[in-house]
């Protein structure tokens, strides 16, 4: 029984431990940064008068969305590597040492999230679009008579019109925060960044599968889905008692 109890209690103070650490700094980081870019890019192209040029640029950003996951992280490796990567050839060109970005736990996470955000803000600026096209032409054609700037339209008729629609993927995102993707933290991952780059999804299969151990990671699969859920109750109340937008 006292060996039950102590397996059970460094378990739980494992688990603890890196519960507290990687994934959820990981993906608090992913939502701050991820969430409003798709938006400034959308309030920016919708706001742009040449629509030949508009379209190069919405093509241009959707376009890293139909990359592969596998296809994207050998592509980071590649562009990060210490020896023939781009990024490290600029930094020696200009008198920089080469940096293994990959071995440092510091850069882990701003690579993680920086590639999320190239390869999914065309993406994800989508439906804004589809929300900036329903707002009616009539209303920047008022605000112009009255001679509001670009910016004044964007901050008094197009911001606060798409806000809704910006609210319930708030909502929606908040609802998988400690879903961080398998696929890329895993092919990103090694030995000398594991301490910052493992993640729930990336433990449970290790334990799982690896160590054998079901039981214990579907206690952690369940858990994590339990604290998505109740992420997304509280910020869906909040959001209803603040603005009035809620998913029910």
């Amino acid at each position: 029984m006292k060996e039950l109890f102590t397996l059970y209690y460094h378990r739980r103070i494992l688990f603890t431990d890196f519960f507290s650490q990687s994934p959820l700094i990981l993906s608090l980081y992913g939502l701050v940064v991820s969430f409003p870019i798709p938006i400034i890019l959308a309030l920016m192209l919708n706001s742009f008068r040449h629509k030949r040029y508009r379209k190069v640029i919405q093509t241009v950003t959707y376009a890293p969305n139909f990359i592969s996951t596998v296809v994207m992280c050998g592509m980071i490796i590649l562009f990060l590597s210490p020896s023939v990567g781009v990024i490290n050839h600029v930094l020696e060109a200009i008198g920089i040492p080469a940096v293994n970005f990959m071995a440092k736990k510091a850069y882990w996470r701003h690579i993680y999230v920086w590639t999320g955000v190239w390869q999914s803000t065309g993406w994800s600026s989508v439906i804004y679009f589809a929300a900036l096209a329903g707002i009616s032409p009539e209303l920047h054609e008022a605000a112009k008579v009255d001679g509001a700037t670009k910016l004044q339209l964007i901050r008094h008729i197009d911001l606060p019109l798409i806000m809704p629609t910006a609210t319930i993927l708030l909502i929606m995102n908040c609802g998988s925060i400690l879903s961080v993707g398998f696929e890329k933290a895993f092919l990103l991952q090694n030995n000398l960044n594991a301490s910052v780059s493992e993640i729930i999804s990336t433990y449970v299969y290790k334990v799982g599968l690896i160590n054998n151990d079901m039981s214990y990671s579907s206690a952690i699969g369940l858990f994590n889905t339990i604290v998505n859920m109740v992420m997304l109750i509280i910020v869906n109340t909040i959001s209803d008692k603040l603005s009035g937008n809620s998913l029910w």
